[in-house]
């Protein structure tokens, strides 16, 4: 006997795991039929019954599935008791119990039995499921989970099984017959085993013989639920609107047309992707419709809550102004004081600890009463990010219940605990959960009420107005915003494909083959007008908002900064500061500790030094900063004694004497006119900011050390937000409209670099051609033309305009660190970061500081590693150890490197534009180059050859004050840095340092209004002191010209003084400081390319990877040449390098391979290790064997390489068991070393490709090395010239390469193509080749051939439907051979001769190799005299020569220079 039995329900379960007796997580059930069949598939019994809900009602999500209305089941269900029976007793008739996915009905109905408690056997039958691996196997539906066939639902088997869907679902009767059928026709096709019905083997004949034909239904007649629930629906509504008409509360209604209407439930771009309206869109809509208030309820964050305060700050003090301005004049006052609400809308689950199952919990709005409220809601978002993170952050009702002081709530969209509840589980559970919010809150619970002209809110809001009446709640009403403007809807709905990574035109829905999305275009920011006339009948809803913002305090979240407290000696403390929280015992610390350091950085303390620290602590302590100074000092001496290098300064804090005694800085600001007061200015509380650097690799270190000190709650990195830029928002749109990828991306190019859409559309013509140069306005010009169409393009310009600038997702600042003096939570949220514990603040690094939290920025210097690397590796090898503190400023190799422009892996003097820079002005001091690391930036750049001219003495130096020249003198008069503005300003004029500084930065920032006024003051003291007015004006023009140019002499300080240690290095250790230079750079193969190509230029030799004289990083040999270091190899790791070193530094070098595979550890190095090392060249120190040898075999597969290591690997096992023999001495078993296999060498270009495998670049040498000359002669363009085809559009390129990749292909019509990589020098690319083309130079198509190509650019086809021109096109013009090049093109030699160094002995030289060289080639000289300037040209008549590579190698060798046409 069979039973086959399905269910209908209240909805699904919380927990799928739950068992049968935790009555609560099991829905209700609410309809059941069954079907009970013998052995041969005859029909014994059916039945069908609805059960009467008891105590419960049926949410309107299950009755949107089966139909199945409260009323309808009341009104034909039969109790649950009866139902029980009657199942029992068929159960007690079966021997399985069958079902499509019958787990979930056996839980149902096991549960219900539970609460009736009726003893049954329905868990202990054996159970026969239609939805299995076996029928998904059968069906072979995509989709499954890990890569399987997906379980087929019971249409999809029905389909499989009769080639026909099953129409009717979720009706229990009909789900049972259909399961039936498929059931019995699985037997007849024998899908089950005998094992499995616990049958006879002849079960299956005897059934096929009683069934031969396909299984049919039997034929029940199926009432329509749906409708039948339709009809008593319509009836009750009928018999209640006679009963009742609806009352109106008329007080409510009396006031709606007066009260504001004010939105308490918005989204801004803090809930990432999920809405388009910024903070000051959100602040303008409000000011827009003249509302008081306006609330911010992120999705479970308060990224935005600091920006939402100061932009309604902004608004209210705008507001402020114009109502004063409007009193003074009798005008009317316009615009509202807006009140920030500052609110969150949070996930809230039963446990938020809990993360071994998902549950992304209820959404509830909480809003911030007072300031206290606003930290409870911090410590709330904060739990979230940081316990309760799982998919989403997460909170639990024990959390609010602990941090509900102060907080209104709000209960919440459909997604809210009370109205889910009554959709999806019952009436009395949403009443429940009603309670035990209004238990919390009391009279801070409002009920939430929206209206969106959904079907589900209709069904739940009448549930909302009952409950309010019942239980004395009060009714708010909502809109849940997500964009600003209906018209936004759209572009809303874009962003939340591109947060889903779907495309716009899947379908709206839940479950496979669909995408979440909102319901309609209803959630944007209503008028108070469109809120009042949704809710005319629930006025109420409308007048109770005043309510909630009247009982809302404002507060402001900005504060003054906050320092952690610094244990300080026992002896400095003061018993005052603890009684009033005064600073007197840190800044008598503080003053020790700078006195103390004085004596040793000065010796003598003379008085100007006196006064230059105690001005300075004077201003500290007024500024009440001591403890900053104190925090910075300690972890940088940490850092130090960590041997973690630290900067020598960096920005204004190297104006500090204080910070210099305290080795905070390591540049003396009195030596070079540094000014504290551009640092802290004495006249205004401002805070200190001192950035610092460190080696990039121990920055770590002292954040670990920071972290220890001050307590992992304590400290934190800060966000930041990573907004969709311009194109990225072109391309994410693009992706969701479905666009094709090369039509985005030619748009995306359409955008000059660092262009805003929003900027680009808002100009005039006018503006756009002052704003853009030319060949961007043309593009400019197009992108505007495409966005007028009717387009597919169109609509993604013009959506993505409304994207652009959405916060995309969160990153954490590089280097900004947050230092609190308690648990960090008590002042801001935070969030965690990716792939760490440390805390995150969710404030972004605009407003930290303002937010009242100590910001420190520790910067990783890669140079400063270089420069310590250089230092160990100068250690290692000549057992000097230097000190790059202490190296003399005076150094003349030193100045001849910059001098010879040389610079290049020198810190900030490495460009082109600087090396020519430097080669004219031929520093000789330190001070030229602190000015010119000052000029070298747009603006000030156009004054560097005035300064170059003044320094050689070929343009006069003029000063317009003879006062002036004290401090401009090192400058040659001319003014470099701000802090000459503001020591002039004190000097002629008797400025304060205060005004000094308020001057500097108003010239700097451009602040025309403090201009002006300080312009009088100037001239007015000046003048009194006798100078000259009109030259005053002048000075002051000057002044305002370029000081927003001048640049903060304290950087530039600093930083030439890195600079200065480098290129002192590189001067006198050139080997070692390359080789450091290259260590830094591994990981980036075109820099190593670059540096190693400085290296040629210096004549130093690169010598490759060998494992005798290699580390992980680069190195010096002995005979001072850089060699490569292993770590650059792929597959060999630290593990690898670390025990080859070591074997090399007990037992002295490797003698040969076995030797290598004897000693080193096999474990740490593995034959991927050797492989690599073999390719790259590290065993090329064994002469008796080559590269190709390692790789070669005798015939049995295994690799020479292979046999060694195995030699090694048993040669280490018979040392370790250490046998020892019958005598006993050690025995010396000898294993025969493996034979050298005997094979050719690999040629030059195999050689060099496996180098580039291996290490990303050709070490021993480049491919085209042989033909360096015709690149350089007959070439007009390189690869690179093809990575941007406008540059070169309408033009013909010449350009030589290798061929490193050669696809051929066949189109759809047959035709052949071919796509090539070319590479040259400076870079690779793929090309594509059709056509005639194609067939004429597939020949040349050959993996490492050398081809010299002439391609023309032309412009791309125009779209005949669009008239839209597409990408430059590429056509061939010709290939050739590099080798043939010189013979064809090379027709003249000119030899270009100094008159200087003609000598006799050159001549005659010359004469032999013009003699060996003699061909048909036309041979001319040029004979010039630089001192004359006068050139003579000389065309040989009777000499003719060949010209050919050993003629022009020749030429070199006897460094004669030519050229050749």
């Amino acid at each position: 006997m069979y039973l086959i039995f399905d269910t209908e329900t209240t909805g699904l379960p919380k927990r799928w795991d739950a068992p049968i007796t935790d009555t609560d997580n099991w829905p209700r059930c609410i309809q059941i039929a069954w079907q009970l069949h013998d052995a041969m598939g005859n029909c014994i019994e059916h039945q069908d019954y609805l059960v009467k809900p008891e105590g419960f009602n049926i949410p309107y999500d299950a009755e949107k599935i089966h139909g199945i209305s409260t009323e309808l089941a009341q009104e034909q269900g039969v109790s649950l008791s009866e139902v029980l029976e009657k199942f029992n007793i068929a159960l007690s008739k079966t021997k399985f119990v069958v079902g499509q996915n019958v787990k979930f009905d056996l839980n149902i109905m096991g549960a219900e039995f539970v609460r009736k408690d009726v003893v049954n056997q329905l868990q202990e039958l054996p159970v026969l499921d239609t939805c299995t691996e076996h029928t998904a196997s059968l069906c072979q539906l995509p989709g499954g989970r890990y890569g399987k066939f997906k379980l087929p639902t019971l249409t999809e088997l029905h389909q499989f099984l009769f080639n026909k869907p099953f129409g009717e679902a979720h009706n229990a009767t009909a789900d049972v017959e259909a399961t039936t059928r498929c059931f019995l026709e699985l037997i007849r096709r024998k899908q089950y085993t005998k094992e499995q019905l616990d049958v006879q083997p002849d079960y299956f004949e005897n059934f096929t013989q009683k069934n031969p034909a396909e299984v049919q239904l039997i034929g029940l007649k199926h009432i329509n639920l749906k409708k039948a629930s339709a009809k008593i629906n319509a009836r009750l509504q009928k018999e209640q609107a006679e009963a009742v008409t609806t009352g109106t509360n008329k007080e409510a209604a009396s006031q709606l047309a007066d009260v504001d209407f004010v939105h308490l439930h918005n989204h801004s771009q803090f809930s990432i992707l999920q809405s388009t309206i910024s903070i000051k869109d959100l602040v303008a809509a409000a000011a827009n419709q003249d509302m008081s208030a306006v609330a911010l309820t992120d999705h479970g964050n308060m990224m935005g809550a600091f920006h939402f305060v100061s932009a309604v700050g902004n608004h209210n003090k705008g507001v402020k102004a114009q109502h004063a301005e409007a009193e003074e004049s009798g005008e009317e006052k316009k615009g509202k004081i807006i009140k920030p609400i500052i609110g969150c809308e949070f996930f809230v689950c039963e446990n938020h600890t809990d993360k071994t199952r998902k549950d992304n919990g209820y959404q509830i709005v909480l809003l911030a009463k007072t300031k206290k409220g606003y930290h409870n809601l911090a410590k709330l978002s904060s739990a979230a990010f940081t316990e309760g993170f799982y998919y989403l952050p997460r909170i639990d009702r024990k959390l609010i219940e602990h941090y509900k002081e102060d907080l209104i709530c709000l209960t919440g969209n459909l997604y809210g605990e009370v109205p889910s509840k009554v959709l999806n589980i019952g009436e009395n559970q949403a009443e429940e959960a009603l309670l035990w919010w209004k238990e919390t809150f009391a009279d801070d619970l409002y009920i939430e009420l929206m209206r969106h002209d959904q079907e589900d809110e209709n069904r739940v809001n009448p549930v909302l107005i009952q409950f309010a009446k019942k239980h004395d709640v009060k009714l708010v009403a909502t809109n849940n915003t997500y964009y600003v403007e209906q018209e936004n809807a759209n572009a809303h709905d874009i962003l939340l494909c591109v947060k889903d990574g779907e495309k716009q035109a899947t379908p709206i829905g839940r479950g496979r083959g669909y995408r979440y999305g909102l319901p309609n275009q209803e959630y944007y920011f209503k008028s108070s007008e469109e809120m009042k006339a949704l809710f005319e009948d629930v006025p109420e809803a409308i007048v109770n908002i005043q309510e909630v913002v009247d009982k809302i305090e404002p507060y402001e979240l900005a504060r003054d900064v906050l320092l952690p407290a610094f244990d300080i000696p026992e002896e400095f403390k003061k018993v005052e500061d603890e009684a009033d929280g005064g600073k007197r015992g840190e800044n008598a610390f503080l003053k020790h500790l700078t006195f103390k350091g004085a004596e040793k950085r000065y010796g003598d303390i003379t008085p100007e030094l006196k006064e230059r620290l105690d001005f300075e602590l004077s201003v500290i302590e007024n500024t009440g900063y001591p403890g900053y100074f104190l925090i910075v000092e300690d972890f940088i001496r940490e850092a130090r004694k960590m041997d973690v290098s630290v900067g020598p300064g960096r920005g204004s804090a190297a104006g500090s004497v204080v910070a210099y005694c305290l080795w905070i800085t390591n540049i003396d600001p009195i030596k070079y006119d540094l000014l504290f007061e551009r640092f802290l200015n004495p006249d205004r509380v401002s805070m200190p900011d001192i950035d610092i650097d460190f080696d990039d690799e121990g920055r770590g270190r002292v954040m670990d050390y920071v972290i220890n000190k001050y307590g992992s709650n304590q400290v934190a990195q800060i966000i930041t937000y990573g907004t969709m830029a311009a194109k990225s928002s072109i391309r994410d749109t693009a992706r969701v409209l479905d666009l094709p990828l090369n039509e985005a991306d030619r748009i995306a190019k359409l955008i000059p670099l660092m262009s805003k859409l929003g900027k680009i559309f808002g100009l005039s013509e006018k503006e756009l051609a002052k704003k853009f140069r030319a060949e961007d306005l043309e593009k400019v010009n197009e992108l505007l033309n495409i966005s007028d169409g009717e387009d597919l393009q169109a609509e993604t310009i013009n959506q993505a305009r409304i994207l652009e600038g959405s916060v995309r997702n969160t990153g954490i600042h590089a280097c900004g660190v947050i230092i609190t003096p308690g648990d960090i939570t008590n002042y801001v949220p935070v969030a965690l970061a990716k792939d760490s514990d440390l805390y995150v603040t969710q404030f972004d690094n605009s407003v930290v500081e303002d937010a009242g939290l100590l910001k420190m920025d520790f910067l990783g210097l890669k140079t400063l590693t270089l420069i310590k690397d250089t230092v160990k590796i100068v250690k290692a090898k000549h057992d000097i150890l230097l000190d790059p503190e202490n190296f003399p400023l005076d150094d003349e190799k030193t100045y001849e490197l910059f001098q010879k422009g040389e610079t290049v892996g020198v810190f900030q003097y490495e460009s082109p534009g600087m090396q020519k820079h430097m080669k004219n002005l031929k520093p000789t001091v330190f001070d030229d180059l602190i000015a010119m690391n000052a000029l070298y930036r747009p603006g000030p750049m156009e004054y560097i050859p005035s300064f170059i001219s003044r320094k050689h003495g070929d343009e006069e130096i003029v000063y317009d004050l003879p006062e002036m020249e004290e401090y401009l003198k090192e400058t040659y008069g001319i003014t470099v840095y701000q802090e000459q503005v503001m020591l002039l300003s004190q000097k002629l004029a008797d400025f304060t340092k205060g005004e000094a500084d308020v001057l500097r930065k108003a010239m700097g920032k451009k602040q025309i209004a403090v201009l002006d006024k300080m312009k009088p003051k100037f001239i007015e003291q000046a003048g009194a002191k006798g100078l000259d007015k009109e030259k005053l004006e002048k000075i002051w023009k000057d002044w305002e010209a370029f000081a927003s140019y001048a640049f903060n002499k304290s950087h530039s300080t600093c930083y030439a003084w890195i600079a200065y240690q480098t290129a002192y290095l590189k001067a006198h250790y050139p080997a070692e400081y390359m080789a450091a230079v290259l260590s830094n750079n591994m990981n980036d193969i075109k820099s190593v390319t670059f540096f190693m190509e400085e290296c040629k230029r210096m004549r130093l030799p690169v010598l490759g990877p060998d494992v005798n004289e290699s580390y992980y990083k680069f190195s010096v040999n002995k005979d001072n040449a850089v060699r490569f270091g292993m770590g650059a190899i792929k597959g060999v790791g630290h593990g690898a390098v670390k025990t080859i070193v070591e074997g090399r530094k007990e037992d002295g070098n490797y003698k040969s391979i076995f030797d290598f595979a004897k000693r080193i550890d096999l474990r740490a190095a593995n034959k991927k290790a050797f492989e690599g090392l073999a390719n790259a060249g590290g065993f090329d120190c064994w002469s008796d064997t080559h590269r190709a040898q390692y790789f070669a075999h005798d015939g049995d597969g295994i690799t020479f390489l292979e046999k060694a290591v195995k030699y090694g690997a048993k040669h280490q096992e018979n040392e370790n068991s250490a046998q020892v023999s019958l005598f006993g001495a050690a025995s010396d078993v000898q294993i025969a070393e493996p034979l050298v296999p005997p094979c050719e060498d690999w040629g030059t270009m195999e050689k060099l490709s496996r180098e580039k495998e291996v290490v990303g670049i050709y070490i021993s040498g480049h491919p085209l090395d042989d033909f360096k000359i015709e690149m350089k002669t007959f070439c007009n363009g390189t690869i690179s010239d093809f990575s941007d085809l406008e540059k070169v559009l309408n033009r013909e390129v010449t350009f030589g390469g290798v061929v490193t990749d050669v696809q051929h292909r066949v189109s759809k019509q047959g035709k052949g193509w071919a796509l090539f990589t070319v590479e040259d020098y400076t870079d690779s690319h793929e090309f594509r080749i059709f056509g005639e083309d194609y067939l004429k130079f597939r020949h040349f198509f050959v993996i490492n051939s050398f081809v010299y190509v002439r391609a023309f650019v032309k412009e791309g086809w125009v779209n005949r439907d669009t008239g839209k021109k597409g990408d430059p096109r590429i056509q061939f013009n010709s290939f050739q051979l590099l080798h043939d090049v010189m013979d064809t093109y090379a027709k003249k030699l000119s030899i270009q001769l100094n008159i200087d160094t003609l000598a006799e002995g050159k001549i005659s030289a010359l004469y032999d190799l013009l003699r060996i060289h003699e061909g048909s080639n036309t041979l001319n000289f040029v004979v010039y005299d630089n001192k004359e300037k006068l050139k003579v040209q000389m065309p040989s008549r009777k000499n003719k020569v060949k010209i050919s590579q050993e003629l022009l190698d020749g030429l070199k060798a006897q460094d004669v220079r030519y050229k050749l046409n």
